[in-house]
């Protein structure tokens, strides 16, 4: 048990990668991952799933969508626009992109409910403005092979001769740069003072 949760509560500081661009807005859950494909008992395979109607044609035959580009293959940052992620609340959303590849999502804004479910999961999503989301867009376009860096500890995004800080809650911060997004290992790892509280519960024992 040990070992698993050293494994998944991981510290988030920073995050380096090349990005891949999604344009549009209010892109909803139910596009990110079909319904069909929350039969799931794990999400270990959700990645390959991830936009598949937009991905793949009824006979599964790739379509035109960045996902498939081969010019943005290996990319880790998801760039968006509006309210990403709304619609229904599946949690199986960040895990199907987690599992494509994506380690972070920065755009002008989230469905409060995916932001949640994102943090749960160590999956940073960082908000900006629409200007400067729309030059990060423009220049992934143009030179996909750019880097792109967040740093998660001083709340700011690099790339080229770019910089731009950012805002983050204090509480999502603390619990992304301490590791402590993985909520059932933070559960377990303060079992001594679950029971030590629990005994104390009259109810308990009766």
């Amino acid at each position: 048990m040990e070992r698993w949760l050293t494994y998944v509560s991981f510290k988030i500081t920073g995050i380096l990668g090349k990005g891949v661009v999604l344009r549009g807005n209010d892109i909803d859950t139910d596009r990110i991952i079909p319904a069909r494909f929350l039969k799931c008992v794990t999400f270990e395979n959700l990645g390959n799933n991830v936009f598949y109607d937009e991905r793949f044609d009824e006979s599964g035959e790739s379509k035109s969508h960045p996902f498939n580009s081969s010019r943005h293959r290996g990319a880790s940052i998801l760039i968006v626009n509006q309210n990403f992620g709304c619609g229904s609340s599946r949690e199986h959303a960040p895990h199907a992109l987690k599992n494509f590849g994506i380690k972070a999502i920065v755009g002008e804004s989230f469905a409060g409910i995916f932001e949640d479910n994102c943090i749960s999961v160590g999956f940073p999503v960082i908000k900006l403005d629409k200007e400067p989301v729309e030059s990060l867009m423009t220049s992934i376009e143009s030179h996909p092979e750019i880097e792109i860096a967040i740093n998660v500890l001083e709340k700011s995004i690099r790339y080229n001769d770019f910089e731009q800080n950012f805002e983050m809650p204090a509480s999502i911060h603390y619990v992304l740069t301490e590791g402590k997004w993985e909520s059932t290992g933070t559960l377990l790892e303060n079992k001594p003072d679950i029971e030590k509280t629990a005994a104390g519960l009259p109810y308990l024992h009766f």
